[in-house]
C-alpha cells in the first residue's frame, strides 16, 4: 500500500498554477474584482447548454449503480438506466423508423463487465424513460477496493444496429469493513445510508443534521472525562457536526464523538491541497467509529482555486478510503460549477442571504453578475430567505445543462450567525425554520449550520427541527421516499406569484414539497413572505385523503426565543382531495403526514 501511494503521489504531484478565471493578478471573488478602482468584466465560467442538434433528438444513455458502494455479503444491487430524448445531448440521432410501442421506440441493451465481457443485465427500456431499475448477481463480481469499470452496449429493437450506444460506469464493491463506518449514497433518490457499531452494522436511513463546530468556545474544552459541552450539544437535538479541527490538536474529541455516536464530517480544508497532510489526516480518521463523510475544499469557485485540487484531495482521499464519500462547499452561483464539483460525491452550499445589502457592498462597489462581492453571491435582498432554494434549483440545473447524471446529494448549510461588515443580523428563529425547510424543500439531504456556538436562541430552534427531521417518521420520507415532488399553490384561487423587484423574476412565497412512501405522504409548506396572508391557500397534492399528524409547525415572526410555537393553522382537507388553509402568518412553517387514498395511490 505505501509503495503503491508513492507511485500515485509521484504521478499527481499538486500543481502550483494560476487562479482560474480572467486577471487573476487582481483581487476578485467568484471570478468577479470587488475593490474600486477595477473594471466590471464577465467573469466567464457560466454553466450554458450546447447548441441543439439539427434533426431527429438525440438519445442521452446513462446508467450507474444505485448505490455509491456495496459490501462483500450484500447478494443483490441495482443499475439505474435512463434513456431520454435530448436536443442537446447523446452519441446519435435516434431513428425515426425505430419500433413503435405505446407511442415509444424500445431501446434494447446489455450491460457487461469490462473485465472479462461477463453479462450482468440484458434487458430493455423504452426511450424518453428515466430512472429505470435492472437488478444483478452481485456473487458475479469480485469485492476490490478499486472500482470495477462496466459498460452498457444498446441498439434499436429492430432494424439496423447501427447506430449503436455504448456507456460506462464503476461499481464499487468493497471488502466487508470490520471496524469503523461506512456510508451509502442512493443515487435514485439523493439520501444517505449509515452502518456503524451503533446501528449493528446495518445500514439505516440517516439525515445529517447540526452545526460546524468551533474549536475556540466550545470543542477545545473537551476532554475524555469533561465532556459536558458535548453534551449539551446532543442535547439540543443534533446528530452530526463537522469539528473544527483534527487529530493532531484534539484527539479527545474525536474519541469522545465515537463514544457518543456524534456521527461527523471531516474537516480537511485548511490542507486540501497539501496531499501528504490529506494522506497524514485521512488515515488517522478513516477507522473512527463516528466519520461519514470528509470536507475537502471549502468554496474554491470563491478563491478561484486551480481546478484540479479537488479532484487531487478527492481522488486521494477515496483511494485511502473508499468507504466514505467526500465533500465540496460551494459559494458562487455560476462560476466553472463542472469544473469545481469534479472532486465532490456531495455538493454543499452556503447561501447567507439573512442582513445583507444585495447591491452595495462593504468594500465599496456594486454588486451585480460582472462586479462586487456582498456576502451572498448573486442573491436578491428581495427574496430573503427564498435566496436558499433558488440556489439549490440553480446546482440542479447546472447539472442538467452540463449532462451530469445522476444528481449529486445537495447539503444545505444555513445562515445561523451575523458579522464580517456583510451580515447585519442573526437570522429569526422564524426565517431559521424558513431556510431549512426550504432548502428541504429543494432537495437538501443534510443541514450543517455555519457556527456553533451560536445564539441559545437558534440553537434551540434548530435542535426542534433536528428532533423532527431525524426521526421516524420525517427521515423515513425524507431519506427513504423519492425526490420531493413540487406542490403546485394557489392563493385567493389564483397561483402564488409575485414579481423579484430585485430582479425581475417571479417569486412564489408559498413553497410546497411532498414526499410520498406507500399509501402516506409527508408534506412541507413555507410561507416565506414578511406579510401575513390573509386569503385561503390551496396546496394540491394529489388525492389527499386526510391529516394523520402534524409534526411541525413553527416559530410565528415574532418570536425571539427559538422555542416558540406557532398557533394552529387550522389545515384541512377539501372535498376535492386537496389541502386548505384559510390564511398563513409572515414565515411561518408547517409540516405534517398526510393519508392518500390507497386505491388510487399507484397514480400519483
Amino acid at each position: 500500500m505505501l509503495f503503491s501511494l508513492a507511485l500515485w503521489f509521484a504521478a499527481n504531484a499538486v500543481t502550483q498554477g494560476q487562479e482560474t478565471g480572467k486577471h487573476p493578478e487582481w483581487d476578485r471573488w467568484c471570478g468577479k474584482v470587488y475593490m474600486p478602482g477595477f473594471p466590471a468584466f464577465d467573469p466567464g465560467g457560466q454553466t450554458v447548454l450546447p447548441p441543439s442538434a439539427p434533426g431527429q433528438p438525440l438519445l442521452n444513455v446513462h446508467f450507474v449503480p444505485r448505490y455509491s458502494l456495496y459490501l462483500e455479503g450484500e447478494h443483490e444491487a441495482e443499475f439505474i438506466v435512463n434513456a431520454a430524448l435530448s436536443p442537446y445531448f447523446g452519441q446519435h440521432p435516434w431513428p425515426a423508423e425505430g419500433e413503435k410501442g405505446n407511442g415509444q421506440s424500445v431501446f434494447d441493451f446489455s450491460i457487461r463487465l469490462a473485465s472479462d465481457n461477463n453479462t450482468l443485465v440484458e434487458s430493455h427500456v423504452m426511450v424518453n424513460s428515466t430512472d429505470n431499475i435492472f437488478r444483478f448477481d452481485l456473487s458475479r463480481l469480485t469485492p476490490s477496493l478499486e472500482p470495477i469499470p462496466v459498460v452498457l452496449d444498446g441498439a434499436p429493437r429492430h432494424g439496423s444496429s447501427n447506430p449503436s450506444w455504448t456507456a460506462q460506469s464503476d461499481v464499487v464493491y468493497l471488502p466487508d469493513k470490520p471496524n469503523g463506518t461506512v456510508t451509502k449514497i442512493d443515487k435514485l433518490n439523493g439520501g444517505l445510508l449509515f452502518r456503524s457499531r451503533a446501528t449493528d452494522r446495518n445500514f439505516t436511513s440517516f439525515f445529517p443534521y447540526g452545526f460546524y463546530s468551533s474549536y475556540d468556545g466550545f470543542l477545545g474544552n473537551v476532554t475524555l472525562t469533561n465532556t459536558s459541552v458535548l453534551q449539551r450539544y446532543a442535547e439540543w437535538g443534533f446528530n452530526a457536526m463537522t469539528p473544527l479541527t483534527n487529530y493532531q490538536d484534539a484527539p479527545d474529541v474525536f474519541a469522545v464523538l465515537d463514544r457518543m455516536d456524534m456521527r461527523f464530517m471531516f474537516d480537511l480544508r485548511e490542507y486540501y491541497k497539501n496531499l501528504t497532510m490529506v494522506q497524514e489526516q485521512v488515515l488517522l480518521a478513516r477507522d473512527a467509529e463516528a466519520i461519514f463523510a470528509y470536507w475537502s475544499a471549502d468554496e474554491p469557485d470563491g478563491w478561484q482555486d486551480p481546478f484540479e485540487d479537488p479532484v487531487l484531495a478527492h481522488d486521494l482521499i477515496r483511494k485511502l478510503d473508499p468507504y466514505h464519500p467526500v465533500a465540496v462547499v460551494l459559494n458562487c452561483q455560476d462560476y466553472y460549477f463542472k469544473e469545481y464539483t469534479a472532486g465532490a460525491d456531495i455538493i454543499m452550499e452556503d447561501v447567507y442571504p439573512i442582513g445583507i445589502n444585495s447591491t452595495w457592498s462593504k468594500w465599496g462597489t456594486a454588486c451585480n453578475a460582472t462586479l462586487g462581492d456582498c456576502g451572498c453571491d448573486d442573491c436578491s435582498g428581495a427574496a430573503g430567505v427564498l435566496n436558499v432554494p433558488a440556489r439549490l434549483d440553480i446546482l440542479a440545473s447546472h447539472e442538467r445543462d452540463a449532462n451530469l447524471w445522476p444528481p449529486k446529494t445537495k447539503v444545505h448549510n444555513p445562515q445561523s450567525f451575523h458579522g464580517e461588515d456583510y451580515w447585519s443580523r442573526d437570522p429569526t428563529p422564524a426565517e431559521e425554520a424558513a431556510m431549512v425547510l426550504l432548502a428541504v424543500n429543494h432537495d437538501a439531504r443534510a443541514i450543517i449550520s455555519w457556527v456553533y456556538p451560536d445564539s441559545d436562541v437558534l440553537s434551540r430552534l434548530h435542535g426542534r427541527l433536528a428532533k423532527v427531521l431525524t426521526a421516524s417518521p420525517a427521515a423515513d420520507f425524507l431519506v427513504g421516499a423519492t425526490r420531493p415532488v413540487r406542490a403546485r399553490v394557489t392563493v385567493g384561487g389564483h397561483p402564488d406569484e409575485t414579481v423579484d423587484a430585485d430582479t425581475g423574476e417571479q417569486l412564489n412565497f408559498v413553497d410546497a414539497a411532498y414526499w410520498v412512501v406507500g399509501d402516506r405522504a409527508l408534506v412541507s409548506v413555507v410561507q416565506a413572505s414578511n406579510s401575513d396572508i390573509d386569503e385561503q391557500v390551496v396546496v394540491r397534492v394529489p388525492r389527499a385523503f386526510r391529516i394523520v399528524s402534524v409534526l411541525w409547525e413553527g416559530p410565528s415572526a415574532e418570536d425571539t426565543s427559538g422555542d416558540g410555537k406557532a398557533p394552529s393553522l387550522g389545515w384541512w382537507v377539501k372535498c376535492n382531495g386537496l389541502l386548505a388553509v384559510k390564511g398563513l402568518p409572515a414565515v411561518t412553517t408547517s409540516l405534517f403526514i398526510i393519508d392518500l387514498k390507497k386505491h388510487l395511490t399507484q397514480n400519483l
